[in-house]
């Protein structure tokens, strides 16, 4: 029995085979083909051929054309029409085209001598990640969780390194002379000092400071917030992140653990509040007092993580926020919500905090996570 990913690269060949002699097989059709074989199997080849009549025909001259197209390819037999024999199938794999190599990881296999897609594309299927990057966090099914855990694990370490890289660069301006650098530039020209050096100002790195609501209206987004704050700090030093509801708590060091499962059980300890109400505004005094001359300054980009229902007083909100924002670099409010068609922010909290606010951007499926980047790098209100 041929292994899955080499089935996976003869279904793809067979579709450009069907293509080539007058099928339009196209990259729908072909991954219609790859689902048909796997649901059918090859043990029965008039079965196989059924099904994939039935996903490649459209018309009764493709119909009554793809028998023999069918033959052809995996009989090997003759043809005394028009149709144009194969190449040997021992090439299947090298042949692929680019779009056919996306339609084989949709199967689950790969074309030989091709690395894992870094993305995961073809350790999910091309249409199955894109479903699941999509899919909001509220929606995912208990079967699809492991499987957008891994992608979304994967996905969120590499923007975190871009990040962490972005975040690191130097400024390009000079500094003040570099004496004894110039001094000894100029030395073998007599002394005089033709020629100067600068000393290198480096821009202080930027700090990242995380807020994730984990109070009851956010249930369904919580968990995968939290593997966003883990990845942002496993892969960038100057990140701290808190979890809050009615109260505040820091959950930095207990994010350093070697994985999130580890880190769990310790979060369940933490008596943060867990499903309960929301007190934005107050959570965001405690951050003021306690932290806030650590880890507030003109290099700190701030980033909420909630969906703005709060119970306490609006106006409390807008003070703290609005005091945050004079101290940081960008306020980011990332809001799970934001994804529902025709959302208003009109609820009290929200609309008390969007005037202090630099990015308002959704936060409901990995997609819209996976723009942090992008949003650091906005300039000014949105």
């Amino acid at each position: 029995m041929l292994h899955e990913g080499r089935l996976a690269a003869t279904i793809v060949k067979f579709c450009r085979f069907a293509r080539s002699n007058d099928i339009p097989a196209g990259a729908k059709q072909t991954v219609d083909a790859l689902e048909a074989a796997r649901v059918v199997g090859i043990m029965d080849r008039s079965t196989l051929m059924a099904a994939l009549r039935a996903v490649l025909c459209s018309s009764k001259e493709e119909w009554d054309l793809f028998d023999e197209i069918f033959r052809v390819f995996w009989n090997g037999t003759n043809s005394r029409n028009r149709i144009v024999a194969p190449d040997s199938h021992s090439k299947v794999e090298r042949d692929l085209a680019p779009t056919d190599s996306v339609a084989v990881a949709a199967f689950g296999g790969q074309a030989a001598g091709k690395a894992a897609d870094p993305d995961g594309r073809n350790v999910l299927g091309a249409s199955k990640y894109e479903r699941l990057s999509k899919v909001d966090f509220s929606e995912v099914s208990q079967s699809d969780v492991a499987d957008l855990e891994r992608i979304s694990l994967r996905l969120l370490r590499r923007m975190a390194l871009r990040l962490a890289r972005r975040l690191k660069r130097k400024m390009r301006s000079r500094g003040p002379v570099d004496i004894r650098r110039t001094i000894r530039l100029n030395i073998s020209k007599g002394g005089d000092p033709l020629e100067l050096r600068y000393k290198t100002r480096r821009r202080d790195q930027n700090r990242l400071v995380l807020l994730v609501d984990v109070s009851g209206s956010m249930n369904a987004y919580s968990f995968f917030l939290l593997r966003f704050a883990y990845a942002l700090q496993k892969h960038f030093r100057r990140v701290n992140t808190f979890l809050f509801s009615t109260r505040l708590t820091d959950i930095t060091a207990t994010l350093r653990s070697r994985s999130l499962r580890q880190s769990l059980p310790a979060l369940s300890h933490e008596t943060i509040g867990w499903s309960g109400g929301t007190k934005i505004g107050e959570s965001l005094r405690e951050l003021l007092l306690a932290h806030g001359g650590r880890l507030l300054s003109r290099n700190t980009l701030f980033v909420m993580l909630s969906d703005g229902w709060d119970t306490g007083e609006p106006q409390v909100l807008a003070a703290e926020l609005g005091a945050i924002q004079r101290r940081v670099k960008k306020i980011i409010w990332l809001n799970p919500l934001l994804g529902m068609e025709g959302y208003q922010p009109i609820t009290r909290g929200m609309a008390a905090a969007l005037p202090h606010i630099d990015v308002f951007a959704p936060a409901h499926n990995l997609e819209s996570l996976l723009q942090l980047d992008q949003h650091l790098s906005r300039p000014g209100r949105g």
